[in-house]
């Protein structure tokens, strides 16, 4: 249970909990898609498994200017509220990231600038909604709310977690000692995540992201260092990552996961082969079956009855919400892209 956050909370499920917060309160779903590529499937399936589950507020999609128009009208025909951001980069280092193409994700920044909307939950467009997790939004403002990572992939040797096997999913198996000073900050998993979009927060990112040096795990690792004095761990349901199903079965029960976030290697189910490591277990099969169940459900495609009505969502000013965008802030590409 997070730390501070009412039980309630996690209790609830029905999507009927909203409260209206002096002057306005307007919530919103977030994905992200660059590119031209397959992702767009994912947003897809997510935007119905949304659908599928009753959720009473939109998805929108930040896309950068490469997205192509025939997938943003796949995306429009969806329901999706599509908008595009421009791209953020890292200052130009030497940095190796775990993967190549991490060094787009700082453009994820730019979502702290939504303020139309008072509280968002940001998905990454390889993640599936198997449950309603509109109660999300009643979590206690000002608070970075996320699911806890795990520090036992290959992909963590670089760190001292990594080499003496000590992981926050397990602490009770490998203890931090006190010789070693204090543990290390809790450390969440940025494809899920609750916020506030806030254009102090979002100048604050921006500038702090010129200062800092990028990290194997760029935005994440970004994202922790900023928000580590504000963050609360939620339970694992809200965002389990498949890995966790080898790495800490103990800590898993499929029984009550709501989301599920397809980002081990070989996992997204429309490139899903079964090939690849830990890709032939039965959960997984199941998992990814149950993603194509929504997909390819035609009954959950967009219909314009299914629209939200604006005052559903509890609108704030119309003055505000058509307020032009700030000026963009460019950071050169590193040469590790």
């Amino acid at each position: 249970m997070a730390p501070g956050a009412p039980i309630d909370v996690f209790n609830g499920g029905d999507g009927k909990m909203a409260t209206i917060i002096a002057g306005y309160s307007k919530r919103a779903y977030v994905t992200f898609l660059a590119g031209t590529g397959d992702y767009v499937k994912g947003v897809v399936g997510l935007a119905k498994g949304l659908r599928k589950a009753k959720s009473a507020y939109p998805l929108v999609v930040a896309v950068l200017p490469d997205v192509p128009a025939d997938h943003r009208e796949i995306l429009n025909s969806q329901g999706c509220i599509v908008r595009e951001i421009e791209p953020i980069y890292p200052p130009e280092n030497q940095i190796q990231f775990a993967m190549a193409y991490y060094v787009i994700n700082y453009s994820k920044l730019r979502i702290w600038n939504f303020e139309e909307y008072s509280k968002i939950i940001y998905l990454d467009a390889d993640i599936q909604v198997f449950d309603n997790i509109d109660h999300l939004f009643d979590t206690p403002d000002g608070y970075f709310y996320a699911v806890m990572d795990c520090f036992c992939e290959k992909t963590w040797s670089h760190t001292r977690q990594y080499s003496i096997g000590y992981c926050q999913q397990c602490p009770e198996k490998v203890k931090w000692s006190v010789e070693m000073g204090s543990p290390p900050p809790l450390y969440f998993n940025a494809g899920m995540f609750v916020y506030e979009p806030s254009r102090l927060t979002y100048d604050s990112l921006l500038e702090k992201l010129k200062n800092t040096t990028p990290t194997p795990f760029a935005e994440q690792d970004f994202l922790n260092e900023f928000f580590k004095d504000t963050y609360k761990p939620i339970p694992l349901s809200y965002n389990l990552v498949l890995a966790m199903l080898w790495r800490h079965p103990e800590n898993v029960d499929l029984d009550i996961v709501k989301v599920v976030h397809y980002c081990a290697a070989g996992s997204k189910p429309w490139r899903y082969t079964g090939k690849e490591a830990n890709m032939e277990r039965e959960d997984i099969k199941m998992l990814v079956d149950k993603w194509w169940d929504i997909y390819n459900d035609d009954s959950l495609d967009f219909k314009p009855e299914d629209s939200v009505p604006e005052g559903d969502t509890f609108s704030r000013s119309s003055i505000m919400a058509t307020m032009p965008e700030p000026p963009m802030s460019y950071f050169p590409a590193p040469s590790a892209a």
